[in-house]
């Protein structure tokens, strides 16, 4: 029969109690996984697609344009929702005929499923707070809806980086090119 005296147990349990706390440190502070539920982020994001996301990014830096983030829904916190960042802090938003305009400049917007079947009247984005919008324009509920508004900096979770799952599907998620809206917020 095999025996284990105390220091080796002692070893194990310490080497696994490091491993938890070194774990949890990373998915509480660093990086975590959420699945995508629904399809406002269609065609990007899928349903049922597993995602890992950079909490720690918006510490070092706000948020851009381009950037799909996760958010707390404001009503109901508990719930994330994945959006496109479109806006920040006094930039203006309107949309005319199906087209998004930031700052008064028509942004190039390939990845979104379909042209959208309202507009929005111009408005300037409240400091620390972002306009977010699905790439599935007509069936998402983001900045346009009242329900959800400008996303205070305290809602976002972090940054989607990759989708890992499923294994076929697995990309890095770059952000598109928005030359004279370059910036941080």
């Amino acid at each position: 029969m095999l025996e284990i005296n105390k220091s080796e147990y002692r070893e194990n349990v310490e080497a696994f109690a490091v491993a938890v706390v070194t774990i949890l440190f990373i998915i509480i502070f660093i990086v975590q996984s959420f699945l995508v539920k629904g399809s406002s982020m269609e065609p990007t994001l899928l349903d049922g697609e597993r995602l890992l996301v950079n909490k720690f990014i918006y510490r070092i830096r706000p948020p851009k344009t381009g950037d799909i983030i996760v958010l707390k829904y404001p009503k109901n916190p508990t719930l994330k929702y994945f959006k496109r960042v479109i806006a920040g802090p006094n930039q203006s938003v309107y949309i005319r005929d199906g087209k998004v305009f930031v700052d008064g400049e028509e942004i190039s917007e390939p990845y979104i499923k379909e042209s959208m079947n309202t507009d929005y009247d111009f408005t300037t984005i409240p400091e620390r707070t972002i306009f977010v919008m699905g790439d599935n324009r007509n069936y998402s509920k983001d900045s346009r809806d009242p329900d959800v508004g400008f996303v205070p900096y305290e809602n976002i979770v972090g940054k989607a980086m990759v989708i890992f799952w499923p294994l076929p599907k697995m990309k890095i998620l770059l952000n598109p090119k928005y030359p004279r809206l370059e910036q941080n917020y």
